[in-house]
């Protein structure tokens, strides 16, 4: 498995960061070619990778917590990202992206897409330290994990498109997750049909 030095050097590419803020765009059309490895690999390290001592990582939380998950949904079957040994774990077989269409109110982006990422809240994480407002610090971290996401999908030239619209329970009863995993965003990403028309869209 690669590790995180190896997926930033040779993946994540070498655009710039004003770059990559400029030119992401939300975009629909996806080929066929499912992603490699290394590639969702640098997606999720994006958004949830350990970076320094102490578990850091290249997404902020409130008092280093850390309450979300990271899922992908793939035509092979879920996998569970670990930020620690920034592996993939496989934690179901077959297709599920049609059912995760259907959760996500049937938007076509998500039917279409090679994969979807999905960022999960686990309750009661955040709960001991900050009480009430846990809830708001798992959307404000839900945001952050998001965006690094599509800027990282930008830099390697992946299409990528946020959905906020989905059935909370139905999405969880896709991935199997427990009654205390809420899924909060879905990133779909995947190569662009034309991928000259990847920073095209809306």
């Amino acid at each position: 498995m690669p590790s995180a030095e190896l997926v930033v050097a040779s993946t994540l590419g070498v655009k710039s960061l004003e770059e990559c803020l400029r030119t992401r765009r939300s975009c629909h059309d996806f080929g066929w070619d499912p992603l490699t490895e290394q590639e969702l690999l640098g997606l999720c390290w994006a958004g949830q990778g350990i970076t320094g001592p102490g578990g850091q990582r290249t997404a902020p939380s409130a008092g280093a917590v850390h309450p979300l998950e990271l899922y992908v949904v793939a035509g092979t079957g879920i996998f569970h990202y670990e930020p620690e040994a920034n592996r993939l774990e496989q934690v179901a077989r077959g297709d599920r992206r049609p059912a995760l269409c259907a959760a996500a109110q049937s938007q076509d982006v998500i039917g279409l897409a090679p994969a979807t990422l999905v960022i999960v809240a686990v309750e009661g994480r955040m709960d001991p330290r900050y009480g009430a407002r846990s809830r708001h610090y798992e959307l404000v971290e839900t945001g952050h994990v998001a965006q690094n996401v599509l800027l990282a999908a930008t830099a390697m030239g992946i299409c990528a498109t946020p959905v906020g619209a989905l059935d909370d329970s139905a999405v969880r009863d896709v991935l199997d997750l427990p009654p205390n995993h809420t899924p909060l965003y879905l990133v779909a990403v995947g190569h662009g049909a034309d991928r000259a028309s990847i920073g095209a869209s809306r």
